[in-house]
Order: structure tokens, then sequence, then C-alpha cells
């Protein structure tokens, strides 16, 4: 959420912010609506203290003046009473309106309508080569042939248990995914030189109710995208919502910033928009699990940035370190969501689509959600200000196995363990097992 003043003052920004977001706004609404706002609580207000006024007349007026006072005070209290009422409907239009104000993208930030105009700003490591003993080269399976052959899931009682896109991993195949776990809990602890970052982890519920979702921006515009319970509360589709939400409505201690979080959840998400997108294998499911990085920090545009770029870089050595080939992307405005300012999407190499696919992101908001959650903390000079919040994914799974599985396969149907998770792992290679 966007500071009411900052907007009527910067109207114009806020406008061409949602142009080039491609998000559909109506600035000249919302300040209407909030001239209204200010209009009636300016009168009621008024209103307040005049009533305050006649209340202290009508203790040292006369038997005949306290009559004409006393009705007085009924037109006025019935004026008031309109207002308060006429308010409360304004308040919720102006609310309603708030919540929907987009962030303003950085000028660093692209032009362009969808992720197809995201521009490439480094790509690491070779596109993998697959040879045969030979020296000749072979076509690579995907990893839904793979994981099959080597009975490491199961797609198809996948879909019988759990429905559309629904799936098992099993024996190394969830060994695998359990290694990565493991991995990925060690190396983000620490920073480039392998020393301790600071990182609280947590694992958080994915169980929320509406605020959080509001707070951190999925709401209202995502709202097709989650599972809703019959209770009304949501299951959320990252790790980021019920961490964001852990320090809402508190003031942190502005010595204890940054606050770093390495959060861990399942995950779920509806793809309502994927309609015949990745229909098959680990791509695009509705049920998974994530590791995210979560920081607050002071109040500071460059304070933004600077972690910005570190939580990016962290998957990108996370990534590096598993030797997969992979390139970085920074987001154009269309492919930004509500609160975003900026955001760079890390993609590995999938073989078998000749394609890079997306990983993970790593997004900064300023105040946006902050302001939504009231997380706030003490200044030097002793004002409260809103922290500045930013979020990463560090690894999602069972995602993150298809680059592994498929840029690690030979031509005999085996799989290679990378080497940062064979201790983890317990062994080298992933193969048919013989038949007894």
């Amino acid at each position: 959420m966007l500071d009411i003043r900052f907007i009527r003052e910067n109207k114009d920004i806020v406008a061409a912010g949602a142009a080039k977001k491609r998000i559909t706004f109506d600035v000249d609404a919302l300040l209407a609506v909030d001239d209204k706002r200010r209009a009636l609580m300016t009168s009621i207000e008024n209103k307040k203290a005049e009533q305050n006024q006649v209340s202290d007349k009508v203790v040292k007026a006369s038997p005949e003046e306290r009559q004409v006072l006393i009705e007085s005070m009924k037109t006025l209290k019935a004026g008031l009473q309109a207002e308060e009422e006429e308010l409360k409907t304004v308040m919720h239009d102006w609310q309603l309106l708030m919540v929907q104000v987009p962030n303003v993208p950085d000028i660093s930030v692209p032009e362009g309508d969808t992720d197809a105009q995201n521009q490439e700003i480094r790509a690491v490591g070779e596109k993998t080569v697959f040879k045969n003993p030979d020296g000749s080269e072979f076509v690579p399976k995907s990893h839904i042939d793979l994981m099959l052959a080597l009975d490491m899931a199961d797609f198809e009682r996948g879909t019988k248990v759990a429905g559309f896109r629904g799936y098992f991993l099993k024996n190394d195949g969830a060994r695998l995914n359990f290694a990565l776990w493991k991995y990925a809990l060690d190396f983000f602890e620490k920073d480039a030189n392998g020393q301790p970052n600071g990182s609280i982890p947590m694992i958080v519920p994915s169980l929320v109710n509406r605020q959080t979702l509001l707070g951190t921006g999925y709401l209202p515009q995502g709202e097709e995208d989650l599972y809703k319970t019959q209770d009304g509360d949501y299951l959320a589709g990252t790790g980021e919502v019920a961490t964001m939400s852990y320090y809402s409505e508190e003031i942190v201690d502005k010595a204890a910033l940054p606050i770093k979080v390495l959060a861990f959840s399942p995950c779920f998400r509806r793809e309502a928009g994927s309609h015949g997108k990745d229909t098959k294998g680990l791509m695009r499911v509705h049920e998974f699990y994530k590791f995210e990085q979560v920081i607050l920090c002071e109040a500071s545009h460059e304070q933004s940035v600077k972690y910005h770029e570190e939580v990016n870089a962290n998957i990108e050595r996370f990534v590096a370190s598993l030797g997969l080939p992979y390139h970085t992307v920074v987001n154009c405005g269309g492919d930004l969501g509500l609160g975003q300012v900026k955001k760079y999407d890390t993609e590995l190499w999938i073989p078998s689509e000749n394609a890079y696919r997306e990983i993970g992101s790593a997004s900064y908001f300023h105040d946006f959600q902050s302001r939504r959650l009231n997380i706030r903390y003490r200044d030097d000079d002793g004002k409260l200000k809103f922290v500045h919040s930013l979020n990463s994914t560090a690894i999602p799974t069972p995602r993150a196995l298809i680059s592994i599985i498929e840029n690690n396969q030979n031509a005999d149907g085996s799989i290679n363990v990378p080497e940062a998770l064979r201790p983890y792992m317990g062994k080298d290679i992933i193969k048919a097992e013989p038949k007894a």
C-alpha cells in the first residue's frame, strides 16, 4: 500500500507506474473518494467540537436557554450520526481502492507486456552436451521418462490420489528431494565466504488468514490462484506470506535490522491461468515445497537495492554450486506484481525443452507490504518508520529436480548426483537396481 499523501502529491508518477505494470487503475477516482473522505472527517471533527462546546454551555445555562441548547444538540447529533454512517461507506470504498494501487516500479525496470520481454542480464554455465561412451551425442530424455524408468516418481497414481497435476516422489526421487532440502538449509544459512549470515530458520504456516494475503499484496488481485477453505482461510503459495505477517502490528528494534529469515513451507497454487501448460511432470504442480528468503531492512532505497542484489546472488550461487546452467533476467513492467518495485528471475536450463525455465524470483517492495501489515521501527530521531521488505526464492521442490535430473543424465539412463548433494544423498549415481 502506498501512502495517500504520496499518491496525492505524485499522482502522475503513480499513474505512470500503473501503466508500466500494465495494471488498470484510475488514480483520479481514488483521489475523488479521498476528497470526500477528508471532507467528511473534517466535518465530523467540527461537529464533535461544536457538540462539546454546546455541552459546556448547557451546564452554565438557565433553564430556558438549556432547553434551546438541548434542541440544537439533537439536530447536531442527528447530522453527526448521518455523516458518520456516510463515512463508513466512503471508507469502505476508499480502502478497496487503496489496496488496488500498484507500487511504482524502479526506473531501471524495462518496458514490456509479458515475460517474453524480460531482459537477460547474464547467462552462466555451458548448456549441457550429452555424449555416448563413443563420443557421439545422444538426445536427452525428459525428467518424466528418466524418473519413471528409475522408479523415482509415480504420476499415474499421483493423479489417482490427488487429481490433475498430482504426483508421488519415491525411492531415489524422494531421497534426492530430501538431499536438496538438507543442502539448501546448510547453504542459505551462510554467506559467500561460508560464514553464518544471521538468517533465522523457520518452518512457517501454509494455512493463513485473509489479512496475511492482503498485507503481502496477494489479495485482492490474486484470489483466483489461491485455494480457499470452508472457514474462509487460504492455502498460501509461498512462505513469504506467513513470514511477513510474523511481524505484523509490531515495532521491531532498529538494532535488529536487517532481519533475515530462511522460511520453509508447503505451498499450494491452483495454476488457474495455466490451462494446457506443463500438464505433465513436475514443472507446474498444485502442491510443492519451498525455501524462501525474506529480509526486513531500514527504510532506505539504497538498503533495498543492496539486499535485493544479495538475495538474488544467493540463489545464483546455489544453482551454480549444483553445476546447473542458468540465466538471470530482469522482469519487465508487465511481468511485475502489484507490490514489486523490481524483480529478477533465475531460470535453469531444461535440456528436454531446449529452454530456460524459472526456478526462483527475487523482489523488493520498499514499504508497500510493511505499510499494509503495520511493521515499523523507531529511527534514531525517534520517528516511527515502516521497514522495507524483500523476498527471494531459495529453492523450490520438486521443480528443481527437473534440471538436476535432466542435466546429469547418462546415455544408459542413469543420473549422476551433483557433487554438492552426494554427502546428503549417500551415493554418486542413481541407476536401475538389478532385479533379484
